[in-house]
């Protein structure tokens, strides 16, 4: 994810009110809306930073070294309380055999991905190891982990092709392997995954990034097929809405989809759904749903998106992209999709430490 601005990766915390910004000066929060610095470690505390994970709008943050000038190793978890008095603000390291793609946190556990390993902890109270699970070669760290406190889900890539597996936190016994459920999602590899704020839904993409698929976390069927395009492409990104009632997708073609999962009759159908019975190499692109409104990034610049939390409508949705800038847009029902505000981030100046 870098880029030429020292970027290394983005993260919105649980609640998508704001996001963290790893960096090879260091570490940066920002609120989402209004838009505005909420701190910052500087690269003498931390060294350049690969990946960075906030808990809620809590004081604790996981980080992990990397970049260019790194403080601390890529195969160790920090984790920082800024609540801490005196200089010294890290109160926790976990280290591992091999190098951490991804971190995720609720408040109750900490997650994170290796290569093909995935490791659950006790968090914050109390670390220990809770679970561990092999996985399918995963070098993009793909993961998450529901913040829902009723439903404690943690999905990611099964051992199968195309397939996930979905573990209930909440009922899995502690030091055992219990085996997750898994769902046949698609035929090539997993190139991206999301679960809905409740843990009710999960979506995901292969690779190819042409079709997304929702499905019920619960009876695992599979209840929706979104199509983002018809040209393969690198999903960044998906996200679902505060009340699950919509889904959106960015990708390396520089544009945003935004799917009505709730009111599926607001999405667009391709025009030969209405011819009528199509033959078996038509039969998939037709049955598919095209997204209600897009809307416009840098194609360049990876990116991450999330939806404003008004529940007002139009409704919203920013992009804040590795190349520093952040993009609001809002839709309306109909597929109507403006830009509303452009800031570039990094150029945001806050003089108070973290």
């Amino acid at each position: 994810m870098a880029q030429a601005r020292g970027v290394n990766s983005l993260r919105f915390n649980q609640d998508q009110s704001c996001f963290c910004v790893a960096m090879d000066s260091g570490v940066r929060i920002f609120n989402v809306e209004p838009l505005m610095e909420k701190g910052h470690l500087d690269a003498e505390q931390v060294g350049s930073v690969g990946l960075v994970e906030m808990l809620n709008r809590s004081n604790l943050l996981a980080i992990v070294g990397g970049g260019s000038h790194p403080k601390f190793p890529d195969v160790s978890v920090l984790i920082w309380d800024d609540a801490r008095e005196g200089k010294d603000k890290l109160v926790l390291e976990f280290t591992f055999p091999k190098p951490v793609l991804a971190v995720r946190m609720r408040h109750d556990k900490l997650v994170v991905v290796l290569q093909t390993r995935l490791y659950v902890f006790s968090f914050p109270h109390n670390p220990a190891k809770l679970f561990e699970f092999d996985t399918r070669d995963n070098p993009k760290g793909i993961c998450d982990l529901c913040p829902s406190l009723e439903k404690p889900l943690l999905v990611f890539p099964g051992h199968k092709c195309g397939s996930l597996q979905l573990v209930d936190l909440g009922s899995a016994k502690p030091g055992t392997s219990s085996a997750p459920f898994t769902i046949n999602a698609h035929q090539s590899e997993v190139g991206c995954a999301a679960l809905s704020p409740p843990g009710s839904l999960v979506a995901s993409a292969s690779r190819r990034g042409t079709l997304i698929r929702l499905f019920c976390t619960q009876s695992r069927a599979r209840l929706l097929e979104l199509r983002r395009g018809t040209d393969p492409a690198t999903l960044y990104c998906l996200a679902f809405s505060p009340d699950s009632a919509f889904l959106c997708a960015a990708s390396d073609k520089g544009t945003g989809h935004v799917f009505a999962l709730r009111d599926t009759r607001l999405n667009r159908r391709s025009a030969l759904a209405r011819v009528g019975k199509v033959g078996p190499v038509l039969g998939p692109y037709v049955e598919s749903q095209w997204s209600l409104a897009s809307f416009t990034v840098p194609a360049e610049a990876p990116c991450l998106c999330a939806f404003g939390r008004g529940g007002r409508s139009p409704s919203s949705v920013v992009a804040v992209c590795v190349d520093g800038t952040f993009h609001k847009y809002v839709f309306s029902p109909d597929g109507n999709c403006n830009r509303e505000a452009f800031d570039v981030f990094l150029d945001i100046c806050d003089d108070d430490d973290f």
